[in-house]
Parts: C-alpha cells; sequence; structure tokens
C-alpha cells in the first residue's frame, strides 16, 4: 500500500470500522478523532501484502492528544478499512515506536 493512499484520508463516509477495531477502540479509549489525527500525518510501518481481502499496513500516526498510536488498514480503491488501533506498549516497542524489541531468550 502507498502512503498516498492513507495519509489525510478523513471522509469519514468511506471509512468501514470493522466489528473487531470498535470493540478495540473502546477498551482502549480511542475515537474517532484520533483515528482522523492519525491518519493526518502517518507512515507506514509495515505492509502485510498477503492480507485479504485487501492488502493491509500497519502505520504509524498521533492520536488527537498526540500520543503515539498504530492503526492496521487497508484499501480498497473506494474505502479506507481499520483492522485496529492501539496505542503501542514500550515493553513490546523501542521509543520511535516503529521497531518491535528483541524478545530476550530466558
Amino acid at each position: 500500500m502507498d502512503i498516498k493512499d492513507i495519509i489525510g484520508f478523513s471522509d469519514l463516509e468511506k471509512i468501514i470500522i470493522s466489528k473487531h477495531a470498535k470493540s478495540r477502540m473502546t477498551e482502549r479509549n480511542i475515537y474517532i478523532n484520533d483515528v482522523i489525527s492519525c491518519l493526518a500525518d502517518c507512515e507506514i510501518i509495515t505492509d502485510y501484502d498477503d492480507d485479504k481481502p485487501f492488502p493491509s499496513s500497519l502505520i504509524l500516526g498521533k492520536s488527537k492528544k498526540g500520543d503515539a498510536m498504530h492503526m492496521v488498514v487497508s484499501r480498497d480503491g473506494e474505502y479506507l478499512y481499520l483492522i485496529t488501533a492501539y496505542y503501542p506498549d514500550l515493553d513490546i516497542w523501542e521509543s520511535d515506536f516503529k521497531t518491535r524489541r528483541q524478545r530476550s531468550e530466558e
């Protein structure tokens, strides 16, 4: 997916939020304004080209309050599908929120 297909996407009528994403957003206190803020200036961290029915991407942006936020999104040309959204955990992610921490072998 190309970042141009995602960045600045703000047409609420063209954003489809999955049932999973709605549930997780409620649990995590993420609101539609956070989603729009994240999409306003984001970058792709990872592409999942084999995802079905459309390839998806993990993106990094900022919530309305300025907190780092990850979202997994896909596009079909007309709609943007929000698959999940969360605030990255520093136990899992480096401070740049782009790099996963190495798991220690115990």
